[in-house]
């Protein structure tokens, strides 16, 4: 039984080789979920990309200097992806319940920093709070500290 378990399990890492995908990093991941949120709305405003700037090197310790490769790799992965799946399953297996939150706090800023809800930004802020299995509950607590920490 074992021995069937460790040649499906090497099995499914050699699919995934052959098909090219890899996990992204932690910042490749947060980044993409950051300028979707931007971008949400159908543009990025200069507030959002430096709020996006701003929320990467404080509150995620990424040093200024690597800002542009890290927005510009984000920026292509998240072109050459079809869903937000792969870098919310990455944040579901390495990041605990508080950093999820914290995540999806950034994004609820991200959202209002231009002071108007959208419902497809709304809307977009659901589907990634279940995407990273978060409560209807710690979706709105989210919610309220963003808004909060903009005031």
């Amino acid at each position: 039984m074992i021995d069937l378990i460790k040649r499906v399990l090497t099995n499914k890492k050699k699919q995934k080789e052959l098909s090219g995908e890899k996990e992204p990093d932690t910042h490749i991941a947060l980044c993409v979920l950051l300028l979707e949120a931007a971008h949400v709305d159908g543009e990025c405003s200069n507030e959002e990309k430096e709020h996006v700037i701003e929320t990467l090197t404080t509150h995620y310790g990424i040093p200024r200097k690597e800002i542009d490769e890290l927005l510009a790799s984000s920026y292509k992965e998240r072109d050459d992806s079809v869903d937000l799946f792969r870098f919310t399953r990455y944040l579901n297996n390495n990041y605990t319940k508080e950093e999820k939150l914290s995540v999806m706090e950034a994004v609820w800023r991200v959202i209002h920093i231009d002071g108007h809800l959208e419902s497809h930004e709304d809307h977009f802020a659901h589907k990634l709070a279940n995407l990273l299995r978060l409560t209807h509950r710690e979706l709105i607590d989210s919610k309220i500290k963003a808004r909060q920490q903009l005031t």
